[in-house]
Formats: C-alpha cells, sequence, structure tokens
C-alpha cells in the first residue's frame, strides 16, 4: 500500500512540482493550500507525513502545527518547505527543514527514511 503525503503550500508552481515529484515516486498525495483547509484534509486524510509550507494566507504554518499536533496520537513526520529564512518561525517539532528552492533528491531521501 502506498503511503500519503499532504502538501500545505499556497503556492501553485510548488504544489504541482512536489505532487508530480511525490507520484512519480509512487506515493499518494493530497493537497491544502492553507493551514485551515489543512486542518479539515489531515483528519479526513490521515496522511503518512506532511509538507508544509510556513507563510500562507489564512493561517500560517506554524498555527496549524499547533492545532494538528494537539490531536491525540499525532506522530506523523512534517518536513518544513519554506522560502522564509527566519527561524523564529520554525517549527522545533520539524522532522526536517528545506529551504526554497530545494534539492529534490535530498527531500526524496529524506521523505524515502521517514516513511521506510
Amino acid at each position: 500500500m502506498s503511503k500519503k503525503i499532504m502538501i500545505v503550500d499556497d503556492d501553485p508552481a510548488i504544489t504541482k512540482y512536489l505532487e508530480t515529484l511525490f507520484a512519480d515516486n509512487g506515493y499518494e498525495i493530497c493537497i491544502a493550500v492553507d493551514g485551515k483547509k489543512a486542518l479539515d484534509m489531515f483528519k479526513a486524510e490521515k496522511p503518512d507525513l506532511i509538507t508544509l509550507d510556513l507563510e500562507m494566507p489564512e493561517e500560517w504554518g506554524p498555527r496549524f502545527f499547533r492545532k494538528v499536533s494537539k490531536s491525540k496520537d499525532f506522530n506523523t513526520p512534517v518536513i518544513v518547505i519554506s522560502g522564509l529564512s527566519s527561524h523564529k518561525y520554525s517549527i522545533p517539532k520539524a522532522a526536517a527543514v528545506f529551504g526554497k528552492p530545494f534539492d529534490a533528491q535530498k527531500l526524496m531521501e529524506k521523505i524515502s527514511d521517514l516513511l521506510s
């Protein structure tokens, strides 16, 4: 059974790129364009891993993460992919942090490690 990755990002170019990258590597994908939609999608889809942008409309990545990480038995790895270089918005419990632009091969290696 293939693993599911939830992409949380408001940039259509990034979501399309990640969607293609993950699908080509055999993963199922669901996409949320902001933190509000992401919370509902997380509950509905139960992804195995989340890639999270920090800066989005409606609800920022860190706020979404705070809410979702309070869910009972939350242990889904979160990989932050952000154009923000500032660490003041970072997520301390993130499994990894990648800046934009990122190295697709390194990202896939990290995902493979986390989901194997």
